[in-house]
Protein backbone atom coordinates (compact mmCIF):
# COMPACT_ATOMS: atom_id res chain seq x y z
CA UNK A 1 0.00 0.00 0.00
CA UNK A 2 1.42 3.54 -1.44
CA UNK A 3 0.68 6.76 0.40
CA UNK A 4 0.46 8.61 -2.90
CA UNK A 5 0.03 7.66 -6.45
CA UNK A 6 0.72 10.46 -8.79
CA UNK A 7 -0.60 10.14 -12.66
CA UNK A 8 1.63 11.99 -15.00
CA UNK A 9 5.30 13.62 -14.52
CA UNK A 10 5.19 17.11 -15.23
CA UNK A 11 5.94 19.50 -13.08
CA UNK A 12 2.95 19.13 -11.24
CA UNK A 13 3.63 15.17 -10.39
CA UNK A 14 7.52 15.01 -10.03
CA UNK A 15 7.33 18.09 -7.83
CA UNK A 16 4.44 16.86 -5.74
CA UNK A 17 6.11 13.27 -5.62
CA UNK A 18 9.77 14.90 -4.30
CA UNK A 19 8.25 16.45 -1.79
CA UNK A 20 6.43 13.32 -0.85
CA UNK A 21 9.13 11.45 -0.75
CA UNK A 22 11.12 14.46 1.17
CA UNK A 23 7.76 13.84 3.91
CA UNK A 24 7.93 10.45 4.13
CA UNK A 25 5.64 9.20 2.12
CA UNK A 26 5.45 5.90 0.07
CA UNK A 27 5.13 7.51 -3.32
CA UNK A 28 5.16 5.87 -6.91
CA UNK A 29 5.07 7.95 -10.17
CA UNK A 30 3.59 6.55 -13.18
CA UNK A 31 4.52 7.87 -16.48
CA UNK A 32 3.76 6.78 -19.58
CA UNK A 33 5.64 8.53 -22.11
CA UNK A 34 8.88 10.86 -20.72
CA UNK A 35 9.87 12.55 -17.76
CA UNK A 36 9.09 15.93 -17.08
CA UNK A 37 5.66 15.59 -19.18
CA UNK A 38 5.47 18.39 -21.73
CA UNK A 39 7.00 21.70 -19.81
CA UNK A 40 10.31 20.15 -19.71
CA UNK A 41 10.37 17.86 -22.73
CA UNK A 42 8.63 20.03 -25.89
CA UNK A 43 6.99 23.18 -23.66
CA UNK A 44 8.38 25.54 -21.56
CA UNK A 45 12.28 24.94 -21.55
CA UNK A 46 12.45 24.08 -25.74
CA UNK A 47 10.23 27.00 -26.35
CA UNK A 48 12.50 29.62 -24.38
CA UNK A 49 15.83 28.16 -25.80
CA UNK A 50 14.69 28.65 -28.76
CA UNK A 51 13.05 32.64 -28.25
CA UNK A 52 16.38 33.13 -26.83
CA UNK A 53 18.38 31.95 -30.09
CA UNK A 54 15.65 34.50 -31.78
CA UNK A 55 16.46 37.32 -29.53
CA UNK A 56 20.29 37.02 -30.06
CA UNK A 57 20.09 36.61 -33.51
CA UNK A 58 17.54 39.94 -33.49
CA UNK A 59 20.23 42.06 -31.40
CA UNK A 60 23.06 40.90 -33.47
CA UNK A 61 21.57 41.76 -36.63
CA UNK A 62 19.52 45.12 -35.71
CA UNK A 63 21.31 46.51 -32.94
CA UNK A 64 24.99 45.58 -32.90
CA UNK A 65 26.22 48.78 -35.03
CA UNK A 66 24.50 51.09 -32.35
CA UNK A 67 25.88 48.79 -29.58
CA UNK A 68 29.58 49.70 -31.06
CA UNK A 69 30.13 46.52 -32.46
CA UNK A 70 31.64 46.83 -36.18
CA UNK A 71 32.91 44.37 -38.53
CA UNK A 72 29.46 42.01 -38.71
CA UNK A 73 28.45 41.45 -42.12
CA UNK A 74 24.82 41.59 -41.86
CA UNK A 75 24.03 39.51 -45.19
CA UNK A 76 25.94 36.83 -44.23
CA UNK A 77 23.99 36.54 -41.22
CA UNK A 78 21.25 33.36 -40.91
CA UNK A 79 19.53 31.81 -38.68
CA UNK A 80 20.39 27.69 -38.13
CA UNK A 81 16.84 26.24 -36.77
CA UNK A 82 18.78 23.04 -36.22
CA UNK A 83 21.33 24.19 -34.12
CA UNK A 84 19.40 26.01 -32.11
CA UNK A 85 17.20 22.67 -31.63
CA UNK A 86 20.68 20.65 -30.96
CA UNK A 87 21.41 23.44 -28.00
CA UNK A 88 17.72 23.37 -26.94
CA UNK A 89 17.74 19.21 -26.97
CA UNK A 90 21.14 19.45 -24.86
CA UNK A 91 19.14 21.78 -21.96
CA UNK A 92 15.97 19.14 -21.55
CA UNK A 93 18.57 16.36 -21.68
CA UNK A 94 19.99 18.24 -18.61
CA UNK A 95 16.76 19.14 -16.73
CA UNK A 96 15.45 15.36 -17.32
CA UNK A 97 17.99 13.40 -15.81
CA UNK A 98 18.12 15.56 -13.15
CA UNK A 99 14.50 15.11 -12.36
CA UNK A 100 14.89 10.95 -13.18
CA UNK A 101 18.08 11.44 -10.48
CA UNK A 102 15.84 13.51 -7.71
CA UNK A 103 12.56 11.33 -8.06
CA UNK A 104 15.30 8.44 -7.25
CA UNK A 105 17.13 9.86 -4.41
CA UNK A 106 14.14 10.89 -2.45
CA UNK A 107 12.91 6.78 -2.67
CA UNK A 108 9.74 7.68 -5.23
CA UNK A 109 9.25 4.18 -7.48
CA UNK A 110 8.88 4.92 -10.87
CA UNK A 111 6.63 3.19 -13.39
CA UNK A 112 6.62 2.93 -17.14
CA UNK A 113 2.79 2.85 -18.73
CA UNK A 114 -0.61 4.08 -18.83
CA UNK A 115 -2.53 4.13 -15.15
CA UNK A 116 -6.29 3.51 -15.42
CA UNK A 117 -8.16 4.14 -11.73
CA UNK A 118 -10.14 1.45 -10.48
CA UNK A 119 -11.31 2.82 -7.42
CA UNK A 120 -10.66 5.51 -4.77
CA UNK A 121 -7.27 3.79 -3.41
CA UNK A 122 -6.17 1.38 -6.36
CA UNK A 123 -4.77 2.04 -9.99
CA UNK A 124 -4.28 -0.58 -12.89
CA UNK A 125 -0.84 -0.05 -14.66
CA UNK A 126 0.83 -2.66 -17.02
CA UNK A 127 -1.63 -5.58 -15.60
CA UNK A 128 -0.35 -4.71 -11.96
CA UNK A 129 -3.23 -3.14 -9.48
CA UNK A 130 -1.60 -0.60 -7.27
CA UNK A 131 -3.09 0.13 -3.79
CA UNK A 132 -2.99 3.73 -2.45
CA UNK A 133 -4.33 6.00 0.35
CA UNK A 134 -4.39 8.67 -1.68
CA UNK A 135 -4.04 9.30 -5.97
CA UNK A 136 -3.20 12.46 -7.30
CA UNK A 137 -3.82 13.04 -11.01
CA UNK A 138 -1.80 15.04 -13.19
CA UNK A 139 -1.91 13.83 -16.55
CA UNK A 140 -1.97 17.50 -18.08
CA UNK A 141 -3.27 19.39 -21.54
CA UNK A 142 -3.08 19.08 -25.19
CA UNK A 143 -3.78 21.52 -27.86
CA UNK A 144 -7.03 20.74 -29.97
CA UNK A 145 -5.48 18.84 -33.37
CA UNK A 146 -5.99 20.73 -36.42
CA UNK A 147 -6.78 18.02 -38.67
CA UNK A 148 -5.39 17.81 -42.83
CA UNK A 149 -5.13 15.18 -45.37
CA UNK A 150 -1.60 17.23 -46.27
CA UNK A 151 1.29 15.98 -44.75
CA UNK A 152 3.62 18.14 -42.85
CA UNK A 153 1.57 21.32 -43.13
CA UNK A 154 0.27 21.26 -39.49
CA UNK A 155 3.25 21.06 -36.62
CA UNK A 156 1.69 19.77 -33.42
CA UNK A 157 2.97 20.99 -30.20
CA UNK A 158 4.57 17.74 -29.24
CA UNK A 159 6.65 18.23 -32.50
CA UNK A 160 7.53 22.24 -32.73
CA UNK A 161 10.83 21.67 -31.18
CA UNK A 162 12.64 19.21 -33.99
CA UNK A 163 14.93 19.62 -36.61
CA UNK A 164 13.21 20.81 -40.07
CA UNK A 165 13.08 23.09 -42.87
CA UNK A 166 11.51 26.22 -41.57
CA UNK A 167 9.20 28.23 -44.49
CA UNK A 168 9.31 32.01 -45.09
CA UNK A 169 5.71 32.18 -44.20
CA UNK A 170 4.35 30.91 -40.64
CA UNK A 171 0.91 30.99 -39.56
CA UNK A 172 0.64 30.16 -35.80
CA UNK A 173 -3.13 29.30 -34.46
CA UNK A 174 -3.77 29.91 -30.65
CA UNK A 175 -5.04 32.67 -28.34
CA UNK A 176 -2.02 31.89 -25.47
CA UNK A 177 1.07 33.53 -24.85
CA UNK A 178 2.45 30.51 -26.34
CA UNK A 179 1.22 31.46 -30.18
CA UNK A 180 2.93 35.25 -29.56
CA UNK A 181 6.12 33.71 -28.28
CA UNK A 182 6.34 31.30 -31.40
CA UNK A 183 4.93 34.27 -33.92
CA UNK A 184 7.55 36.65 -32.40
CA UNK A 185 10.14 34.05 -32.31
CA UNK A 186 9.84 33.32 -36.35
CA UNK A 187 9.76 37.27 -37.01
CA UNK A 188 12.89 37.86 -34.98
CA UNK A 189 14.44 35.34 -37.19
CA UNK A 190 13.39 36.76 -40.19
CA UNK A 191 10.04 34.81 -41.11
CA UNK A 192 6.65 36.33 -42.37
CA UNK A 193 4.57 35.25 -39.16
CA UNK A 194 0.74 35.87 -38.62
CA UNK A 195 -1.35 34.62 -35.98
CA UNK A 196 -5.16 33.41 -35.84
CA UNK A 197 -6.65 33.31 -33.09
CA UNK A 198 -10.07 31.43 -32.38
CA UNK A 199 -11.45 33.75 -30.35
CA UNK A 200 -11.98 37.48 -30.30
CA UNK A 201 -9.55 38.00 -27.36
CA UNK A 202 -5.90 36.88 -26.77
CA UNK A 203 -4.48 35.93 -23.64
CA UNK A 204 -6.81 34.41 -21.08
CA UNK A 205 -6.29 35.26 -17.31
CA UNK A 206 -4.21 38.32 -18.66
CA UNK A 207 -4.95 42.15 -17.56
CA UNK A 208 -6.52 43.93 -20.19
CA UNK A 209 -3.85 46.56 -20.24
CA UNK A 210 -1.43 44.09 -21.06
CA UNK A 211 -3.48 42.60 -23.55
CA UNK A 212 -3.57 46.25 -24.96
CA UNK A 213 0.46 46.38 -24.73
CA UNK A 214 1.37 43.01 -26.40
CA UNK A 215 -0.99 43.78 -29.01
CA UNK A 216 0.71 47.19 -30.01
CA UNK A 217 3.47 45.81 -29.77
CA UNK A 218 2.81 43.19 -32.50
CA UNK A 219 0.98 45.52 -34.97
CA UNK A 220 4.75 47.63 -34.37
CA UNK A 221 6.33 44.50 -35.20
CA UNK A 222 4.07 43.78 -38.08
CA UNK A 223 2.57 40.52 -37.02
CA UNK A 224 -0.97 40.63 -38.24
CA UNK A 225 -3.49 38.85 -36.17
CA UNK A 226 -6.70 37.42 -37.13
CA UNK A 227 -9.31 36.91 -34.59
CA UNK A 228 -12.78 34.48 -34.52
CA UNK A 229 -11.16 31.73 -36.98
CA UNK A 230 -10.67 28.41 -35.33
CA UNK A 231 -9.45 25.96 -37.42
CA UNK A 232 -9.70 22.74 -36.95
CA UNK A 233 -9.55 21.35 -40.19
CA UNK A 234 -8.17 22.52 -42.80
CA UNK A 235 -10.15 20.75 -45.65
CA UNK A 236 -11.58 23.18 -48.05
CA UNK A 237 -9.29 26.60 -46.90
CA UNK A 238 -5.95 25.32 -47.39
CA UNK A 239 -4.47 24.62 -50.96
CA UNK A 240 -1.88 25.83 -53.23
CA UNK A 241 -0.03 27.15 -49.87
CA UNK A 242 -2.42 29.40 -49.13
CA UNK A 243 -5.00 29.44 -46.09
CA UNK A 244 -8.37 31.09 -46.79
CA UNK A 245 -9.75 33.32 -43.52
CA UNK A 246 -12.97 34.49 -44.87
CA UNK A 247 -12.52 37.15 -47.99
CA UNK A 248 -8.55 37.03 -47.66
CA UNK A 249 -5.78 34.31 -48.71
CA UNK A 250 -2.76 34.52 -46.82
CA UNK A 251 0.67 32.63 -47.94
CA UNK A 252 1.26 29.72 -46.07
CA UNK A 253 4.33 27.52 -45.91
CA UNK A 254 3.26 25.73 -42.28
CA UNK A 255 1.03 26.10 -39.67
CA UNK A 256 2.03 25.71 -35.25
CA UNK A 257 -0.75 24.54 -33.55
CA UNK A 258 -0.60 26.65 -30.01
CA UNK A 259 -4.23 26.52 -29.39
CA UNK A 260 -5.51 26.44 -25.69
CA UNK A 261 -5.02 23.19 -24.37
CA UNK A 262 -7.81 21.22 -22.88
CA UNK A 263 -7.44 18.47 -20.34
CA UNK A 264 -6.15 14.67 -20.45
CA UNK A 265 -8.53 12.93 -18.21
CA UNK A 266 -7.27 9.60 -17.18
CA UNK A 267 -9.78 6.34 -17.75
CA UNK A 268 -11.76 5.29 -14.34
CA UNK A 269 -13.90 3.03 -13.16
CA UNK A 270 -15.45 5.32 -11.33
CA UNK A 271 -16.88 8.31 -12.26
CA UNK A 272 -14.55 11.93 -11.42
CA UNK A 273 -16.49 14.98 -12.21
CA UNK A 274 -15.84 17.40 -14.59
CA UNK A 275 -16.80 20.65 -15.27
CA UNK A 276 -18.61 22.58 -18.39
CA UNK A 277 -15.29 23.09 -20.24
CA UNK A 278 -14.05 19.36 -19.20
CA UNK A 279 -11.38 19.57 -17.05
CA UNK A 280 -11.64 18.05 -13.45
CA UNK A 281 -13.91 19.59 -10.92
CA UNK A 282 -11.85 20.46 -8.05
CA UNK A 283 -12.40 22.17 -4.41
CA UNK A 284 -10.08 24.55 -2.85
CA UNK A 285 -7.47 22.06 -1.70
CA UNK A 286 -7.88 20.46 -5.24
CA UNK A 287 -9.82 16.54 -4.58
CA UNK A 288 -11.85 15.94 -6.36
CA UNK A 289 -15.77 14.70 -6.21
CA UNK A 290 -14.08 11.19 -5.19
CA UNK A 291 -12.36 11.08 -1.88
CA UNK A 292 -8.40 10.89 -1.56
CA UNK A 293 -8.49 11.44 -5.38
CA UNK A 294 -6.96 15.06 -5.95
CA UNK A 295 -6.20 16.63 -9.36
CA UNK A 296 -3.67 19.19 -9.77
CA UNK A 297 -1.90 21.11 -13.44
CA UNK A 298 -3.42 21.70 -16.15
CA UNK A 299 -6.11 18.42 -15.56
CA UNK A 300 -7.74 20.67 -13.28
CA UNK A 301 -7.85 24.10 -15.23
CA UNK A 302 -7.37 26.70 -12.84
CA UNK A 303 -4.05 27.84 -14.88
CA UNK A 304 -2.42 26.51 -17.35
CA UNK A 305 1.45 27.46 -15.62
CA UNK A 306 4.06 24.65 -14.50
CA UNK A 307 4.75 26.73 -11.40
CA UNK A 308 1.58 26.88 -10.45
CA UNK A 309 0.83 22.85 -11.19
CA UNK A 310 3.91 22.61 -8.75
CA UNK A 311 2.57 24.64 -6.12
CA UNK A 312 -1.10 22.49 -5.81
CA UNK A 313 0.74 19.59 -5.85
CA UNK A 314 2.47 20.82 -2.87
CA UNK A 315 -0.59 21.99 -1.37
CA UNK A 316 -2.02 18.59 -1.66
CA UNK A 317 0.98 16.41 -0.15
CA UNK A 318 1.43 19.23 2.82
CA UNK A 319 -2.90 18.41 2.65
CA UNK A 320 -3.18 14.66 3.20
CA UNK A 321 -0.18 15.14 6.25
CA UNK A 322 -2.74 17.35 7.76
CA UNK A 323 -0.88 20.64 7.12
CA UNK A 324 -3.69 23.32 6.70
CA UNK A 325 -3.01 25.90 4.21
CA UNK A 326 -5.15 28.41 1.78
CA UNK A 327 -4.19 27.80 -1.47
CA UNK A 328 -4.94 31.44 -3.04
CA UNK A 329 -3.94 31.63 -7.14
CA UNK A 330 -3.83 34.73 -6.76
CA UNK A 331 -0.64 35.22 -5.19
CA UNK A 332 0.95 32.92 -7.99
CA UNK A 333 2.67 34.98 -10.71
CA UNK A 334 1.69 34.34 -14.51
CA UNK A 335 4.11 35.01 -16.52
CA UNK A 336 4.45 35.57 -20.55
CA UNK A 337 7.39 35.31 -22.44
CA UNK A 338 6.70 37.48 -24.90
CA UNK A 339 9.22 40.27 -26.23
CA UNK A 340 9.01 42.11 -24.17
CA UNK A 341 8.14 39.59 -21.60
CA UNK A 342 4.61 40.58 -19.54
CA UNK A 343 4.07 39.45 -15.95
CA UNK A 344 1.36 39.88 -13.55
CA UNK A 345 0.33 39.04 -9.80
CA UNK A 346 -2.86 39.54 -8.06
CA UNK A 347 -6.27 40.94 -9.08
CA UNK A 348 -6.42 42.63 -12.60
CA UNK A 349 -8.08 45.75 -13.02
CA UNK A 350 -11.95 44.45 -14.00
CA UNK A 351 -11.38 42.53 -10.94
CA UNK A 352 -10.95 45.31 -8.61
CA UNK A 353 -13.56 46.94 -9.81
CA UNK A 354 -16.10 43.92 -9.58
CA UNK A 355 -15.37 43.64 -6.10
CA UNK A 356 -15.84 47.19 -5.17
CA UNK A 357 -12.15 48.75 -4.29
CA UNK A 358 -11.52 52.24 -4.38
CA UNK A 359 -8.34 52.16 -5.34
CA UNK A 360 -5.48 54.06 -7.59
CA UNK A 361 -3.01 53.03 -9.78
CA UNK A 362 0.68 54.23 -10.24
CA UNK A 363 3.11 52.83 -13.04
CA UNK A 364 6.50 53.95 -13.57
CA UNK A 365 7.97 53.45 -17.55
CA UNK A 366 11.45 51.52 -18.14
CA UNK A 367 12.00 54.81 -20.67
CA UNK A 368 12.86 56.63 -17.47
CA UNK A 369 15.63 54.03 -16.08
CA UNK A 370 18.92 54.25 -15.89
CA UNK A 371 19.83 50.39 -16.47
CA UNK A 372 17.06 49.89 -18.94
CA UNK A 373 18.54 52.87 -21.02
CA UNK A 374 22.04 51.52 -20.85
CA UNK A 375 20.69 47.62 -22.42
CA UNK A 376 18.81 49.17 -25.07
CA UNK A 377 15.29 47.99 -23.64
CA UNK A 378 13.55 50.99 -22.89
CA UNK A 379 10.38 49.29 -23.64
CA UNK A 380 7.59 48.57 -20.59
CA UNK A 381 6.51 49.40 -17.49
CA UNK A 382 5.90 48.76 -13.96
CA UNK A 383 2.36 49.09 -12.79
CA UNK A 384 0.95 48.76 -9.46
CA UNK A 385 -2.87 48.69 -8.48
CA UNK A 386 -3.18 49.27 -4.92
CA UNK A 387 -6.60 50.21 -2.52
CA UNK A 388 -6.54 54.15 -1.20
CA UNK A 389 -7.38 53.61 2.24
CA UNK A 390 -4.36 51.54 4.12
CA UNK A 391 -2.17 51.39 0.16
CA UNK A 392 -2.36 47.48 -0.14
CA UNK A 393 -1.11 46.60 -3.17
CA UNK A 394 -3.69 44.30 -4.60
CA UNK A 395 -2.07 43.21 -8.19
CA UNK A 396 1.20 44.16 -9.99
CA UNK A 397 1.36 44.13 -13.77
CA UNK A 398 5.07 44.46 -15.05
CA UNK A 399 6.28 44.52 -19.38
CA UNK A 400 9.94 44.41 -19.19
CA UNK A 401 12.84 42.41 -20.69
CA UNK A 402 13.17 40.11 -17.76
CA UNK A 403 9.13 40.62 -16.06
CA UNK A 404 9.13 37.08 -15.52
CA UNK A 405 12.42 37.21 -12.82
CA UNK A 406 11.55 40.37 -11.62
CA UNK A 407 7.71 39.69 -10.47
CA UNK A 408 9.26 37.67 -7.91
CA UNK A 409 9.37 40.70 -5.83
CA UNK A 410 6.01 41.61 -6.37
CA UNK A 411 5.22 37.97 -5.16
CA UNK A 412 6.65 38.54 -2.05
CA UNK A 413 4.48 41.91 -1.47
CA UNK A 414 1.78 40.25 -2.25
CA UNK A 415 2.52 37.17 0.61
CA UNK A 416 3.19 39.65 2.84
CA UNK A 417 0.11 41.74 2.25
CA UNK A 418 2.53 44.60 2.04
CA UNK A 419 1.61 48.67 0.98
CA UNK A 420 2.84 50.95 -1.07
CA UNK A 421 4.40 53.05 1.28
CA UNK A 422 6.40 49.32 2.02
CA UNK A 423 7.57 48.84 -1.77
CA UNK A 424 8.81 52.92 -1.43
CA UNK A 425 10.54 52.26 1.56
CA UNK A 426 12.55 49.33 0.18
CA UNK A 427 15.45 50.50 -0.93
CA UNK A 428 16.97 49.20 -4.33
CA UNK A 429 20.80 48.98 -5.82
CA UNK A 430 21.50 51.89 -8.49
CA UNK A 431 21.60 51.45 -11.08
CA UNK A 432 19.20 48.29 -11.36
CA UNK A 433 16.10 47.91 -13.22
CA UNK A 434 14.21 46.69 -10.04
CA UNK A 435 14.70 50.37 -9.08
CA UNK A 436 10.72 51.27 -11.20
CA UNK A 437 9.54 49.01 -7.56
CA UNK A 438 10.66 51.70 -5.84
CA UNK A 439 9.74 54.82 -8.55
CA UNK A 440 6.13 52.85 -9.10
CA UNK A 441 5.71 52.95 -5.08
CA UNK A 442 6.73 56.59 -4.49
CA UNK A 443 4.28 57.18 -7.88
CA UNK A 444 1.22 56.16 -5.46
CA UNK A 445 2.55 57.80 -2.08
CA UNK A 446 3.21 61.08 -3.93
CA UNK A 447 5.07 61.31 -7.06
CA UNK A 448 8.07 59.27 -8.51
CA UNK A 449 11.93 60.33 -8.08
CA UNK A 450 12.75 59.91 -11.36
CA UNK A 451 9.44 60.92 -13.25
Amino acid sequence: MYDLIIIGSGPAGYVSAIRAGQMGLKTAIIEKNVIGGMCLNWGCIPSKAIMESAKLFNKISKDSGRFGVEGIDKKALSFNWDKAIKRSDGIVKKLTTGVGFLLKKNGIEIVEGEAKILSNNSILVNNRTMEAKNIMISTGSKSPEIKSSIKGIVIEPKEAFKSRQLGNNIVVVGETPVAIELAQAFNMIGKKASIVVPTENMMPFADKYIVKQILTKLKKDRIKIYFNFNLNNLEGIYSDGKLKLGEEEIVCDMIFNAKRRKAIIPESDIEIKLDKDGYIDVDENCQTNVPNIYAVGDVNGKSYYAHIGSAQGMHVVNYIQGIKQKLDLKKYPLNMYTVPEASQIGLTEDEIKAQGYDYKISEFPMSANGKALTEGTMEGFVRILSENKYGEVLGVQIMAPNATDMIAEAAAYMELEATVYDVAQTVHAHPTISEVFMEAGFEAVGGAIHK
